[in-house]
């Protein structure tokens, strides 16, 4: 024995081969508990997401119910004076565009709020108060985080302006 040279690895592991292994189990065993860990701070998270997610679109039906209902509870005046509004704004193009410049940065610019006025203007007498409550409830439910964060910037604002 005394003529062989020691390779590392193999023959006796004694007690340092025990160790390693010692080692090598706590490790597997903290691995796995990080990962349980993760796993499980994951699922809260969608959980979590998945609950706002459900209360954003619960606040955009009420908010769409509570449009109709006060479309409901006016008279059928509501829709005519919407359409009166769009066709107003329908008005307002063809009266900017009359009186705007003959060329130039102006008259590119009025052209392009007369072209917003204008399609702002069939958007309301084609769509009214319903459809236009429809849209909002579809981007809400689209965008229900970022209609959220505006929705407490908004309340937010309303808080500060109410205050004395």
């Amino acid at each position: 024995m005394a003529n062989t040279p020691h390779t590392p690895g193999t023959g006796h592991t004694g007690q340092g081969g025990q160790t390693g292994q010692t080692v090598k189990d706590a490790a597997s065993s903290v691995l796995d508990r990080t990962k349980d860990m993760a796993k499980g701070a994951a699922d809260q998270a969608r959980s979590t997401a998945s609950n706002l997610v459900d209360k954003a679109k619960d606040a955009a039906h009420t908010v769409a119910d509570k449009a109709r209902g006060a479309a409901d509870s006016v008279s059928g005046g509501t829709t005519d004076m919407v359409g009166k509004v769009g066709s107003g704004l329908g008005s307002a193009a063809t009266s900017l565009r009359e009186h705007s410049p003959e060329s130039g940065m102006l008259k590119t610019a009025a052209g392009k709020v007369a072209d917003t006025l204008e399609s702002s203007g069939r958007y309301l007498e084609q769509e009214g108060l319903s459809g236009m409550a429809d849209d909002l409830t579809g981007m809400i439910k689209r965008n229900p985080i970022p209609s959220l964060l505006i929705a407490l910037g908004v309340g937010f604002l309303l808080a500060r302006a109410t205050r004395s």
